[in-house]
């Protein structure tokens, strides 16, 4: 199994100077933060919004990374080999190192790029109402930067369960940069402009 993916590449025809992979979070699909391409304001990038591998049971058209209403996330084991093949696979397609490429997500897609994201060489990481679904370990690989922002009156995801994973990120070495906004489980104007200045300032820290 293969993930299938919406491609954006940079309006100007020039070569992406980086790739931005966004994933979606339960329920929804590729479709979901698609306007995130130009919302982000980032014209020299590409972007990858790849659609989880997972029908979701009860919302028609909807995808999910895993099953969270199994006790044991069912597919979970699955969906992150699956994504990481297809991460790996990236730069023969566009181009562009894993060095150069960003991971990020939503809610669920949030977990998915922490789990996944910390195992490989990329740019950065970034977790919008995100979450640890796993426990990490401390590891004698560098780290991947990574952005974490979340919603003080989120009811989906709640508030602690983002501090706890900032907090746990950090006890294994990570850089975290860390966020909370005034509102619930969304991405406000405010947070497209955080990861928009992220990428940015973690590429010129790379030289």
């Amino acid at each position: 199994m293969s993930l299938q993916s919406l491609s954006v590449l940079p309006k100007n025809n020039q070569t992406p100077t980086g790739l931005l992979i966004i994933l979606h979070g339960w329920g929804a699909n590729y479709y979901d933060l698609f306007p995130l391409a130009s919302e982000l304001n980032l014209p020299d990038y590409a972007f990858e919004f790849p659609d989880a591998p997972f029908p979701h049971p009860d919302v028609p058209g909807g995808k999910m990374w895993y099953d969270l209403q199994s006790k044991d996330y069912q597919g979970l084991t699955e969906s992150r080999q699956i994504l990481l093949e297809w991460l790996l696979s990236l730069e023969g397609k566009t181009g562009i190192p894993l060095s150069r490429t960003f991971l990020s997500g939503f809610s669920q897609g949030g977990a998915m790029t922490l789990d996944v994201g910390l195992t490989l060489p990329v740019a950065g990481l970034v977790s919008m109402s995100g979450y640890l679904h796993f426990n990490p370990q401390l590891s004698d690989r560098a780290l991947p930067p990574i952005l974490m922002t979340h919603g003080n009156l989120d009811m989906v995801v709640p508030l602690a369960m983002a501090i706890a994973s900032r907090d746990r990120l950090q006890g294994i070495g990570a850089s975290v940069e860390y966020h909370e906004f005034s509102g619930g489980h969304e991405i406000p104007r405010g947070v497209i402009q955080l990861i928009h200045d992220f990428v940015l300032k973690t590429i010129s820290n790379l030289g």
